[in-house]
């Protein structure tokens, strides 16, 4: 079973940067098409960046031109490179395969955009 652990979140002021990491283990990850999902108090988890296997990428509109998400798959890792921060990307940010079956969830990591 492929464990995910994310990291790199915190509290940020508008227009600042982070850059969050997914640690996978197991090596069915390299495979598989992952995602960033954020889910925001009392809203629904939703995607906001994809990255295929070879590297393909796409995001959601509402963080176009500001997140780039990348990966290695020789560390089994998926990065998200957050950039113009808002106060409306406060949320959890988890990691996950895009299609079913999803892997099991961690815990997220918590990014506040707030002066």
């Amino acid at each position: 079973q492929v464990q995910l652990v994310e990291s790199g979140g915190g509290l940020v002021q508008p227009g600042g940067s982070l850059r969050l990491s997914c640690a996978a283990s197991g090596s069915i990850f390299s495979s598989r098409t992952m995602g960033w999902y954020r889910q925001a108090p009392g809203k629904q988890r939703e995607l906001v960046a994809g990255i295929l296997s070879g590297g393909t990428t796409n995001y959601a509109d509402s963080v176009k031109g500001r997140f780039t998400v990348s990966r290695d798959n020789a560390k089994n890792m998926v990065y998200l490179q957050m950039n113009s921060l808002k106060p409306e990307d406060t949320a959890v940010y988890y990691c996950n395969t895009v299609n079913y079956p999803h892997f099991s969830w961690g815990r997220g990591t918590q990014v506040t955009v707030s002066s």
